[in-house]
């Protein structure tokens, strides 16, 4: 299991830190409550202006599973470890960190210093209602699955357990010990997702509802959330009482809510932006800007098949329609911002035990063919009996870059395979839950790392997950994934899963469309922002001059 470890940093190594930001609907109010208008600083004080594209799903840590609220939750909370600018975990929250000879009990010493914004210290009981709520399956946590190598977790979280089962525990105010079921090298990797934070047992007891507004937010980063005016924009403000405060540049940080890249780019330009992602139609003129960084991400831009939804119920069909996706066009003329086209679902980054990118030991798994895409429907409608394709409608969620997607499909698909497809466009706040509800025969969607393996892609998929989305099931796959988690033999468990994607792909629930990667423009003075491939933006040590 050593190997792992090693694994990780060549991993980390590769990656270049990113973070993925979307873009949608356009905001007008940029001034906050404390008065701060563009970029320049008031009264002498530093302020950083941020773009979170849109409304965080929620700062419940259990519940915020997405970068629109990762990036604000990595800086207002901490867990016990927190990624470093070399993308490894370190002691964070935690002082340091005893593991057993085993490998499957870790003892996190809490910090004596280390205090909750209202001034109370953290505790390891913070830490144990926290993980436990992630694991209630009345919290119905999208998060919860990555805690199932602790001992417990797993039955509890599907209703076949209790949570006095679940192997965590305070063994006093600073010591909290976690038990596993097998060991894990990424466990500390793993346990900086911010679905691992604490939360301020007394104040979630007296108000449930203490994550939704900035008076009744309690955190343990960074930052303070000072102000948030939904859907508008949220402001940070530097928390005095975080054990390393003396670290912490900024006095604040202003978050804006632009969901449209013209805009967020024109506010940029205007002084009102530090940092702004690039349009697509400006990413040639500027790709020579001294303030653009090309930043590769971990994950995949997708769509998923209902298939329990004619006409994807039929395999051959699925795959028609994947093999009439030219995912060469789409990045080169549609997205424009120099991404990778996906030929398989696990994106670039991750090296094997014998130095290889998965990637590249996997291949191109699904490849824009036009004649084959029209075999395959053929046959396909054949095996059903079809004499004419049942209609088809493509259901994306609000957003230009959504919008853009869907219609080059439509027309590939009409250029491919001859299909008149029907669009339908979904307003954000509704197109996640519906699409969990199976509402949807072929929708958009996402994948962005939890952490650095490939497993976590793959498992999403896996009979009855709450990331799978497609109602696919697949039991030769699902033993593939269980065997790996297992597996301590490096290149046994690597070949598992190239396996693993294999069917994934050849079974066709989902087809990619590209590897996500940010063009990032960042003002000049602005310093210390890491953006970590999986996902966290981090503003500990950022600073503005």
């Amino acid at each position: 299991m050593k190997k792992w470890l090693v694994l990780f940093l060549m991993a980390m190594f590769v990656f270049v830190l990113a973070a993925c930001t979307a873009s949608e609907d356009a905001g007008e109010d940029t001034s906050t409550d404390s008065g701060e208008e563009g970029t320049a600083d008031s009264g002498g004080e530093k302020t950083l202006f941020m773009n979170n594209a849109e409304e965080p799903t929620s700062f419940d840590p259990s519940i915020g599973f997405n970068a629109v609220s990762w990036s604000a939750l990595n800086n207002l909370m901490e867990g016990l470890t927190r990624l470093d600018e070399s993308s490894q975990p370190v002691e964070a929250t935690a002082e340091s960190i005893d593991v057993s000879e085993d490998g499957l009990t870790y003892t996190f010493n809490i910090r004596e210093d280390a205090n909750w914004s209202n001034g109370e210290p953290v505790t390891a009981g913070d830490f144990v209602f926290a993980w436990q709520h992630m694991l209630d399956p009345e919290t119905a946590s999208p998060a919860a699955f990555l805690a199932y190598f602790i001992e417990g977790a797993e039955a509890y979280n599907n209703g076949e357990g209790a949570v006095e089962d679940v192997a965590i525990s305070a063994e006093d105010d600073k010591t909290f010990v976690v038990k596993l079921t097998e060991p894990t090298e990424a466990f500390l990797n793993i346990i900086t997702n911010p679905s691992f934070f604490p939360i301020h047992e007394a104040t979630a007891t007296e108000n449930p509802d203490w994550h939704t507004e900035a008076d009744s937010f309690v955190g343990n980063g960074p930052f303070n959330l000072a102000s948030w005016s939904h859907d508008e924009d949220f402001v940070f403000e530097k928390n005095e009482e975080y054990w390393d405060a003396e670290n912490v540049n900024l006095d604040k940080v202003h978050w804006a809510m632009v969901n449209d890249p013209n805009t967020e780019y024109q506010m940029y330009e205007a002084g009102e932006l530090d940092v702004s992602s690039v349009p697509a139609e400006m990413s040639e003129q500027l790709q020579d800007s001294p303030e653009l960084t090309v930043l590769d991400q971990a994950g995949t831009y997708f769509y998923r098949y209902n298939v329990e939804e004619e006409p994807f119920t039929n395999k051959k069909v699925r795959q028609a329609f994947a093999y009439a996706v030219n995912q060469d066009d789409i990045v080169q003329y549609v997205t424009k911002n120099g991404e990778k086209p996906a030929y398989g679902f696990v994106s670039y980054g991750f090296e094997g035990p014998n130095g290889q990118e998965f990637r590249d030991e996997a291949g191109e798994l699904v490849k824009f063919d036009a004649d084959k895409a029209k075999q395959l429907l053929e046959e396909g409608m054949e095996e059903e009996g079809w004499d004419e394709l049942p209609p088809v409608t493509i259901t994306y969620s609000t957003s230009e870059s959504h919008q853009n997607i869907a219609e080059t499909l439509q027309d590939q698909f009409k250029t491919a395979l001859g299909v008149d497809v029907e669009l339908q466009n979904v307003e954000a706040s509704v197109f996640l839950t519906e699409q969990k509800e199976f509402k949807y025969q072929l929708s958009r969607s996402s994948f962005i790392h939890d952490y650095a393996d490939p497993i976590n892609a793959l498992e999403s998929f896996i009979t009855d997950s709450s990331m799978n989305r497609t109602q696919w099931s697949n039991e030769e796959f699902d033993k593939l994934i269980a065997d790996a988690k297992a597996e301590t033999d490096s290149a046994a468990r690597w070949e598992m899963l190239i396996e693993a994607e294999k069917i994934l792909m050849d079974e066709m629930p989902i087809f990619p469309i590209h590897f996500y990667n940010q063009v990032q423009l960042q003002k000049e003075g602005v310093e210390g922002i890491l953006r970590h491939p999986v996902g966290y933006i981090d503003l500990k040590n950022a600073d503005k001059n």
